[in-house]
Formats: structure tokens, sequence, C-alpha cells
């Protein structure tokens, strides 16, 4: 269950939000969403794949594991890896909109809200402390990048630079297991690309993005490894 709410000093003074990592707290995720500007930080932790909803629409995913409730950077009661992705690192607020542009809600049902432990939201003359402000530059960042990505999709789907992929994985013991279901781009179609389709895909920005997934393939390896190891330690 969600309950949102308009983030203010008046009912909210006292909200504080835990930013332990765990299970407990909602980050059991597969994956995130993520957005071009922020590739270059992802791809350096985790894969990037695309998923494809119902009605044919793409999104990119920040991949944390390889089932549902599975996060595998999720290791001792703490977050393993270098970065956090933006839309995790953002929960529990949320960005809405009001007559007057963008403004912050929260989801008081979250398990990270708390009237104990955790960064306080607002100080105790109730302006806004400085972890609501970062989470507010986290919320913009999103915002800013999250817009921009339906016009990403557009462009490397102009060239068909998106292809499903089957992942077979091969664990330790011997035991094999097969990853599908998502998307990743096309590698010989990029390179077949000629110099004006190159030279567009640049100027409109998008180029770079797309090495950059190209280059979270190589994250697998060490998804695996973690997989494989999380397999091992529980039989």
């Amino acid at each position: 269950m969600t309950q949102h709410a308009l983030l203010n000093n008046t009912e909210h003074r006292d909200l504080r939000v835990i930013t332990a990592r765990g299970a407990a707290y909602g980050d059991d995720a597969m994956f995130a969403l993520t957005f071009p500007a922020e590739f270059r930080n992802v791809q350096a932790n985790y894969p990037i794949v695309f998923a494809k909803s119902r009605e044919g629409t793409f999104a990119p995913l920040a991949l944390f594991g390889f089932r549902e409730k599975q996060n595998l950077f999720l290791v001792d009661g703490r977050w393993d890896a270098s970065y956090l992705p933006l839309t995790v690192d953002r929960l529990p607020f949320l960005i809405g909109t009001s007559s007057t542009g963008k403004v912050i809600h929260i989801d008081l049902d979250h398990p990270r809200v708390s009237r104990t432990d955790g960064e306080r939201v607002f100080d105790e003359q109730g302006a806004n402390s400085g972890f609501l402000e970062r989470m507010g530059s986290v919320l913009a960042a999103i915002d800013q990048g999250a817009s921009s990505t339906p016009a990403f999709i557009a462009a490397i789907q102009e060239y068909n630079l998106l292809e499903s992929f089957a992942l077979d994985i091969g664990f330790r013991d011997g035991t094999k297991h097969q990853f599908a279901g998502f998307h990743t781009i096309q590698e010989d179609r990029l390179r077949q690309l000629g110099p004006d389709a190159l030279g567009k895909l640049h100027s409109q920005g998008y180029l770079e993005a797309v090495y950059m997934v190209i280059a979270s393939v190589s994250q697998f390896r060490g998804l695996i490894e973690r997989a494989s190891r999380l397999d091992a330690a529980q039989r």
C-alpha cells in the first residue's frame, strides 16, 4: 500500500527517513528505472537493459538481479556498489505537480518513513533539512532525466538498435539458468550505421549513452558471480 501526501512542514515536521539499506526498507528489487544522463554512473556498477511494456514502449533499467525480489547488491545490511541509482536514492519521496510547478510528495506508508529514526526531513524551526535539500536535487535530476528518455528511445528505435536477448547463466556448481525478457543494443546494427546516422545520434547527445549501455554488458560477469556465491551459500 502507498499513502502519497504533499510534503509540508506542518504535518510532517517531525518526520525522519531511514537511510540504511536492506530488504526491510524496500531494497529487494530486481531493477530500478534509470535514464540516459545517468548511464555513465550506472554502467560502472550495473548492467543496463531495456524493458518493453505491453503498449510497446521501452524503459531503461539498472539491473540488480535475475529474478523478482532479488537484489544481489544487498550484502550484510549495506548496498555493495559505489553508485546508488537516483530512483532508488530518492525513496520515499516522489515528484508531484501543482499550479505553481513541481512539488515534493512523500509516501507515508513507505518503510523508510519514521518518527524516531533516520535523517530529519525538516529542522526544529521547520526549515528544509540538508537531507531534504539533497533529495530535492535528486528528484529534479530524475524529473529532467526521465523527460529526456522518450526522445532517446525514439532515436535508437529509428535505427532498430534494440533487440531482445537471452543469457545462459552457468553457476560454479554446474547448474544453469536462462535470463530473458529484456532488450539491449544490437551492436552489429550499430556498427553498420553510416556517418550520417552516427552524426545525428552524436549531435542529439545520444551516441555516448548508446556506448554506455554496451559498456554495461560487462557488468553481467560480476552479477553472475554474485548470484553464484549466493546460490552456493544457500545450498
